[in-house]
Order: structure tokens, then C-alpha cells, then sequence
């Protein structure tokens, strides 16, 4: 699933943020999408989707990640 990171999540998380903050943010998606397509529940991967596709003037779908994060992280406080 994330071969070019050695199939590890950790790795592909880390590699989504390091080209989200160096603006690569189309690598940033294709790296970050499949992650939250196989781990749905990480908020911290919705807010990373949802941040990068506001950044590429995708806000529309956006949206959705960044409420479901929000939404995730209240839920936690709890």
C-alpha cells in the first residue's frame, strides 16, 4: 500500500508532512489519501488531508477532513 515508504505508516506519515510543509502539496495528497482511506479513524491524518487540500484550493473537499477531525479531537477531550 505505501511501497515507496517500505509499506510502513509511520514512514508515510512522516513523509506526508515533511512535503506538506515544503509545499509539495500533491505529493503530500497521494501520499496522505491512502493512509486515510486505510486508517479512517486517525484525526491527525483527516487534518493533514483536509490542510493540504485547502492549501491547493480544494476546499470543497476539505471540508469534510477538517470537520471530522475537529470533530475527533473533541471527542477525545472527553
Amino acid at each position: 500500500m505505501f511501497a515507496e515508504h517500505g509499506g510502513d505508516r509511520a514512514v508515510a506519515t512522516l513523509a506526508a508532512r515533511a512535503y506538506f510543509a515544503s509545499a509539495q502539496l500533491e505529493r503530500a495528497r497521494r501520499t496522505v489519501e491512502p493512509l486515510v482511506s486505510a486508517w479512517p479513524h486517525d484525526s491527525y491524518l483527516r487534518l493533514l488531508l483536509g490542510r493540504t487540500l485547502q492549501r491547493l484550493g480544494r476546499g470543497e473537499e476539505a471540508a469534510p477532513h477538517l470537520r471530522l477531525a475537529g470533530a475527533m479531537r473533541e471527542g477525545s477531550a472527553a
